[in-house]
């Protein structure tokens, strides 16, 4: 398969720290990949640089082959990388379709005049937006919450709403960061057959996951940060049983 994503020699610094310290790896198109590491290790920021929300201060980022170092983050949704955040970025005073028709908004063309005159291509583009809102909560399994407000959905239904919103636009590659934090056991099971079927539908995942069960079952690549700098990558057996991946979660017996 070939590479969707490609990091090279990415740092990212903060005053003095440095959380992101030469990082480099690949995402293979069609692939479900893993980023894990300790707490501090630099995965969130390394999702930051990636979609925008920081700039790496060093280093190659490319999608497609197109370079997304300094590029905005409406813009890098539109080329096609959706994600999640570790705390749910949800609007609460709306319903769960009201927040997925936000997530579809990067993809209508319509204006500001169309949207105040309501020609009839506005009305249909509407109606399509509507449909495909409605298709994508049906698929996290969410039909019958179509008109609750976001605010009183149970914990996992956030989680799975969210995922909704970034599917309806239309990504080929979907960042989830900490998708089972807080999820029970059913709820972690339901997400692991979820991501098994975003993948069938030709959507390449990349995760952060505390939850090594999870990472494990859902992950065919894995790659391990500890204090901003990679320490290990490849399958989920190699990294079972890489010494400096157990040393890093584990400590040393000497520790």
């Amino acid at each position: 398969m070939s590479a969707l994503l490609e990091l090279r020699d990415v740092t990212k610094t903060f005053g003095g720290l440095t959380a992101v310290n030469d990082v480099s790896f690949d995402v293979a198109e069609g692939s479900v990949v893993g980023l894990i590491g300790p707490n501090g290790a630099g995965k969130t920021t390394t999702f930051n640089v990636i979609t925008g929300n920081h700039r790496a201060d060093r280093g190659t980022i490319r999608f497609q082959d197109r370079s997304l170092v300094g590029m905005p983050t409406h813009r890098i949704v539109s080329l096609g990388i959706a994600r999640t955040f570790q705390n749910i970025r949800l609007f609460q005073q709306l319903s769960a379709l009201e927040n997925v028709l936000a997530g579809r908004h990067c993809r209508t063309r319509a204006g500001l005049f169309a949207a105040m005159a309501r020609p009839p291509g506005q009305a249909r583009e509407e109606r399509e937006a509507v449909a495909r809102a409605c298709s994508e909560l049906a698929f996290v399994h969410l039909s019958d919450r179509t008109m609750e407000l976001a605010k009183n959905l149970a914990y996992g239904n956030q989680r799975r709403l969210e995922i909704a919103r970034a599917l309806a636009t239309d990504p080929k590659l979907l960042v989830l960061d900490e998708p089972a934090g807080g999820m029970n056991e059913q709820e972690t099971d339901d997400l692991v057959q979820l991501i098994g079927k975003i993948r069938e539908r030709g959507i390449t995942v990349l995760l952060i996951e505390h939850d090594m069960t999870l990472v494990m079952r859902a992950c065919e690549y894995i790659v391990v940060l500890e204090y901003g700098v990679k320490i290990a990558e490849g399958p989920p057996a190699a990294i079972q049983s890489n010494p400096k991946v157990i040393e890093a979660y584990l400590g040393t017996e000497e520790a």
